[in-house]
């Protein structure tokens, strides 16, 4: 791994020097001058991004962030807004890009620039160890006899209807509801996004909760202004870059398959 880091440095070396002696596009161009890239996120989906109990923001975004500012050799300082002022924020330049488990949407992508997925989320079941060993594929949950629970008014129910129209569908007024319903055995299942559930399987080991993978794509981007096509060059390269060596899939194996975080949650 140490020599592959050695062609990635370089690599990434002659890119900042570029970056640096030509004509930068307006938000790199900014970033460079002040030294410091402001990268948006809401904080509140462990374990891309959260508040932990010192106050820090951590997570696999934050990672992420930290990388690039590493590579563009200038500080990160990292905005923490509600989730539907990011979009709002960004296009004002209040920040210079957004690392907030944000799925690319068509709607969303009217508005800003997408680079990636750096991360492919989805809808995921969370159940317990003996039922889940049983599922294995959506056949085995869509019928009359599998009782699941989806929150209310959510993308997760529109999904869980459209794909489980079999199932007994329990619709609870939010998410914690669906966990509550599960841990009093009341349903079988319950479905998420599957940063909710890989969490929730952390924290309820001793329940013997686990989250199946997800079953369907949502892609996950980093949102930035359509005003700096260099930007948008550094950020593709980069990211392959950082796929190549692996430092990725390292991410995702820190914050998806080692629980020790979980001790870090408020």
């Amino acid at each position: 791994m140490r020599k592959a880091l050695y062609p990635t440095i370089l690599v990434l070396f002659l890119m900042l020097c570029l970056v640096s002696a030509a004509f930068a596009g307006p938000t790199i161009d900014s970033i460079l001058k002040k030294k410091e890239l402001v990268v948006g996120t809401s904080a509140n989906l462990p374990p891309l991004s959260f508040k932990a109990k010192d106050g820090s923001l951590k997570g696999l975004d934050i990672d992420l962030g930290k990388m690039i500012a590493s590579a563009m050799d200038v500080k990160l300082r990292v905005v923490e807004l509600p989730f539907n002022e990011l979009i709002p924020a960004l296009e004002s330049g209040k920040i210079d890009m957004i690392l907030s488990c944000m799925t690319i949407t068509p709607e969303r992508n009217l508005r800003v620039v997408y680079v990636g997925p750096y991360f492919v989320s989805g809808q995921s079941i969370l159940t317990t160890r003996d039922v889940a060993m049983n599922i294995n594929s959506m056949d085995d949950i869509n019928k009359s006899d599998f009782s699941i629970a989806v929150p209310a008014g959510t993308t997760t129910e529109k999904i869980a209807k459209a794909l489980l129209p079999k199932a007994k569908m329990v619709v609870a007024g939010s998410t914690e509801e669906t966990l509550d319903l599960l841990r009093k055995k009341k349903v079988k299942a319950l479905m998420a996004d599957y940063p909710y559930t890989s969490v929730t399987s952390f924290k309820y080991q001793d329940k013997g909760f686990v989250a199946n993978p997800p079953f369907s794509a949502e892609p996950i981007g980093i949102a930035i202004r359509p005003d700096d096509p260099l930007l948008t060059n550094f950020l593709e390269n980069l990211l392959s870059l950082l796929k190549g060596d692996g430092m990725l899939d390292g991410l995702n194996k820190r914050w998806f398959s080692d629980p020790s975080w979980i001790s870090e949650l408020p």
